[in-house]
């Protein structure tokens, strides 16, 4: 049985100890919500599928919602959890166990924070969004999905990481004619073709962009290369993925048409496969501003896609902040430091009653 009184780094490693690889995250769901039940009286407590969601109702002046998924990759022999050197090594301690750990147990033991808290435990975050518990819970409880800030428990190296950049991903597609490679000059080669727009893409500058003091790098980059048909044929089609990282200040509207304009005098077609927008990181928000100024004013721009994009899209500044090293996450040696497990609980437990 989980004891969310204890210290944040058994926590963690308990809740490591619970196997719970995504769609099979019913035992640790029944362990959370057993535990808020029993540790968390101050808090209504639900289940939502394989999610356990608790608020409080105390009428403070504004919410903040504290969201970490529980589900991981799949284990790769790192279960279970050990401590070793000043860390703890386990699938899951970085993405993102610690970081729900330390949310469990403030939810636990703030019996008086200064802000109402909304606690979401999904599933299903690490496959496809069509999947991820959170669209489910904004379809089926979308009151629970209000708040004044939201803090995702995704590993940030003990950084707020604010917002996020979108992504994009086109095909650009060239045309030729096939001819045998032995008489080349009756052929017009589309691999070729593709000259130009790697050019285009290597010669490239991404912006930068500050909003709310956090700088987002903007990255157009070609990530996949089709084309050719045998050995001894002129390719009649070819085509290059590119994907566009933007800064949250574009829609992906404007994402998509920046790099129709980039290859606009080009002779290609472009495919539009993928996109997702990115999220603004809110700062000014009172209680954006004042998460930041209590975590000393250590923040950054978020540059991969979370589910903060989902709570930006409902209108709530929401930010990455958990003690994980993303670099760790779904690694075979996914480990997470335990001063940085205590270093986050004690900076979130000033923000909760300051």
């Amino acid at each position: 049985m989980l004891d969310l009184t204890a210290d944040p780094i058994a926590l963690t490693a308990a809740l490591v100890d619970i196997p719970s690889e995504s769609r099979h995250e019913a035992l640790i769901a029944d362990e959370i919500e057993a535990a808020l039940r029993r540790q968390a009286p101050h808090f209504e407590v639900i289940r939502s599928g394989n999610a356990v969601l608790a608020r409080t109702n105390l009428g403070r002046p504004s919410r903040v919602m504290l969201a970490g998924h529980t589900d991981t990759v799949p284990a790769a022999d790192n279960l279970p959890s050990r401590l070793e050197s000043g860390e703890l090594w386990g699938c899951g301690t970085s993405d993102m166990k610690a970081g729900d750990a330390v949310f469990l147990h403030l939810a636990a033991t703030v019996a008086e924070p200064t802000h109402d808290i909304t606690l979401v435990m999904y599933d299903c975050e690490e496959i496809e969004s069509s999947a991820n518990g959170l669209g489910r819970i904004e379809r089926d409880l979308p009151d629970w999905l209000q708040a004044d800030v939201a803090i995702l428990g995704e590993p940030s190296g003990g950084f707020i990481e604010a917002g996020c950049q979108g992504t994009l991903r086109v095909i650009i597609h060239t045309a030729g004619t096939r001819a045998h490679s032995a008489r080349s000059w009756l052929g017009d080669n589309a691999i070729h073709k593709l000259s130009g727009v790697l050019q285009r893409l290597n010669a490239y500058g991404a912006r930068q962009v500050d909003i709310d003091g956090c700088v987002y790098r903007e990255g157009l980059s070609a990530v996949r290369i089709d084309g050719g048909i045998a050995g001894n044929v002129i390719p009649d089609s070819a085509s290059v993925t590119v994907n566009f990282r933007f800064a949250p200040d574009r829609t992906p509207g404007q994402a998509l048409a920046h790099v129709q304009e980039l290859f606009a005098d080009l002779d290609v077609r472009i495919e539009q496969t993928d996109v997702a927008a990115g999220a603004l990181p809110g700062l000014t928000q009172p209680a954006a501003a004042a998460l930041v100024a209590a975590a000393g004013g250590q923040v950054r721009a978020k540059y991969g896609w979370t589910d903060v994009a989902r709570f930006a899209a409902l209108g709530i500044p929401a930010v990455n902040y958990g003690p994980g090293d993303p670099n760790l996450a779904h690694k075979s040696d996914e480990r997470v430091s335990i001063d940085a497990i205590t270093a986050t609980t004690d900076m979130l437990r000033r923000y909760l009653t300051s």
